[in-house]
């Protein structure tokens, strides 16, 4: 064997036993590398990392959840960009009148209320107009 051969390996094996043994942080494995590596792979780190914002994700899923059908139900009832339904028909298609992505308010004062470019204005006697934003419109 080539004595440089068995001098590297000498030297690595004495510099692996003296430093400290890191683990991974997901699976505990030894990690091997780099002094401030944490994780043995991208999986390990990325189901680290995933597992630690879950519950903060969950929430920001369930909202978008309910934008995305809210939008939705709003298209449907307004295919040509400009329509006319009412409050409890929103509701029965399980309208939530709580979320929006935006407002709008005229100059005269009503408010609309957008589900990204689907909006809505409550108007009387339980009316909804429905709009579609346009291009740089609102």
């Amino acid at each position: 064997m080539n004595i440089i051969l068995i001098i590297n390996i000498l030297h690595i094996h004495t510099n692996h036993d003296n430093m400290e043994n890191k683990t991974c942080l997901e699976c505990g494995k030894v990690i091997y590398g780099r002094i401030d590596k944490k994780f043995c792979d991208d999986q390990c780190r990325n189901t680290f990392n995933n597992r630690r914002h879950a519950s903060t994700n969950q929430h920001v899923r369930h909202v978008h959840h309910i934008l995305r059908k809210n939008r939705r139900i709003l298209q449907e009832l307004n295919p040509t960009g400009k329509g006319r339904t009412t409050q409890n028909r929103l509701i029965q298609r399980g309208f939530n009148f709580s979320y929006h992505t935006s407002t709008y308010r005229t100059k005269a004062g009503a408010m609309y209320f957008f589900c990204y470019e689907y909006g809505y204005l409550s108007v009387e006697h339980n009316f909804v107009i429905l709009v579609k934003k346009k291009d740089n419109q609102f």
